[in-house]
This record gives structure tokens, C-alpha cells and sequence, in this order.
């Protein structure tokens, strides 16, 4: 598995706990910063990973900002993309189970790095279940045919 990972300034200790988690998990990712404690755009950065995922670059990608919305609905706006804001165990393994999510959203915020790391554990190591999910997940790419 390859992973693209990014940040805004208010998401920088978690992406960088969450790079550690990587590491141990002997998951391979680049990470697409950003390395500052001043305000940024978080668009600049959803972007480039929501794009890398959706063209096949990286099997999956992690977003973190404050509260993780504001990347989460940027990285959404990607054909292709199906990206999860998660602050909880349950739906992190739900929205890989389920709905096949290739990009987990995390609001550093929200959560404390202990959390976050198992959030994205449990995230990465889900699969997705398919049978009935397939079905939707299959209406939900058909919305994002019609809506280009």
C-alpha cells in the first residue's frame, strides 16, 4: 500500500504522529506538508493528495486540519474520490467496510494523537466488503458522472 498524507498548520503534530504510525506499520507515503505553524490554505493541500489518489499514484491518502472538514470537502470535490471525515473507531472501520473510502479526513481540533493513530490503524487495515455496499458505492459514482 502506498499512501500520499497532508496537512494545513492546524493539522501538523497529527500528520506527523500519523507518519510515524506509517513507519511502523511498514507502509510506504510520501507526504505532500505542510511544514508551518502560520496560516495556509487547506485546499492547496487536499488537493494535490485527492488528485494523486483518484489518477491510481496512491492506493489511499490522510488529510488532517483543525477540525478535518474543510479538507474533507476539498478533497471531495475530486472525481473519484470518496474521502471520510472520521473522529471514531466505529466509523473508521465502517467507512472502509462500507463505503470503500480512499481518503481518511482527521480534525487535529477534535482529536488527541492517541486517537488518531488508531483511527488510522484500524482505517488502514480494513477492507471493503463489497456484496451489498457494492451497489451504492457503484449510485454514488454514477451521481459523480452526472454532476462533472
Amino acid at each position: 500500500m502506498k499512501v500520499a498524507i497532508a496537512s494545513d498548520h492546524g493539522g501538523v503534530n497529527i500528520r506527523n504522529e500519523i507518519k510515524k504510525l506509517l513507519e511502523e506499520m511498514g507502509i510506504e507515503y510520501e507526504d505532500f506538508g505542510c511544514e508551518c505553524e502560520t496560516s495556509v490554505d487547506y485546499p492547496d493541500y487536499a488537493l494535490p493528495v485527492a488528485q494523486k489518489v483518484a489518477k491510481g499514484e496512491f492506493d489511499r491518502g490522510i488529510l488532517i486540519c483543525g477540525t478535518g472538514i474543510g479538507m474533507s470537502i476539498a478533497a471531495n470535490k475530486v472525481k473519484g474520490i470518496r474521502c471520510a471525515l472520521v473522529h471514531d473507531v466505529f466509523s473508521a472501520k465502517a467507512t472502509r467496510e462500507h463505503n470503500d473510502s480512499n481518503i481518511l479526513a482527521m480534525g487535529e481540533r477534535v482529536i488527541g494523537p492517541g486517537l488518531a493513530r488508531e483511527i488510522a490503524k484500524v482505517w488502514l487495515t480494513t477492507d471493503y466488503e463489497g456484496g451489498r455496499h457494492e451497489r451504492r458505492v457503484e449510485k454514488i459514482k454514477q451521481i459523480e458522472e452526472q454532476n462533472q
